[in-house]
């Protein structure tokens, strides 16, 4: 198995997502890897910041296949950037998540627009908090979301 990589998503890649289909060139695992809803919000706030800020998404993509979606979760402001990641049911606990937040912070590290990268995660998502802490992550606190319950708040500066 090859290490997981970005390659960023455009609008295009978004909708055909959304549509439950795979971009050219590519395959989908067994499932999917998100709700069409979550894939239809995804592409639509990724087409509001993308003005600003581009890119704002990423397909996560392992052996010609995507596995997963890396993206901004809101605008980013004082050289700060907001990431939300996940990964297919069917391909989780392979290590794409800890690789595609390593690929983005390569990436952040590189663009003299961004200082710091931040992350939220569940109180109880274990792996998710692995693969942030893997990356030199550092936990900041938490807060309570009314949608999302008790999350954890994550931060790395790399500019």
């Amino acid at each position: 198995m090859s290490a997981a990589v970005l390659q960023a998503a455009g609008a295009a890649d978004l909708d055909r997502l959304a549509q439950g289909l795979a971009p050219a060139g590519a395959g989908l695992p067994d499932g999917g890897i998100e709700t069409p809803d979550t894939v239809a919000m995804l592409r639509d706030l990724a087409g509001s910041i993308r003005p600003d800020f581009d890119p704002a998404a990423w397909l996560v993509v392992a052996d010609g296949e995507i596995v997963g979606l890396l993206s901004l979760v809101k605008p980013p402001a004082n050289g700060i950037i907001t990431i939300g990641y996940g990964i297919a049911p069917a391909r989780r606990g392979r290590g794409h998540a800890t690789a595609a937040v390593r690929a983005l912070c390569d990436w952040a590290r590189q663009d003299r627009r961004v200082a710091t990268v931040a992350a939220e995660t569940g109180a109880a998502n274990q792996p998710s908090q692995q693969a942030l802490i893997a990356n030199g992550f550092v936990c900041t606190g938490r807060r309570d979301d009314p949608d999302d319950g008790p999350l954890l708040c994550w931060t790395l500066v790399v500019g």
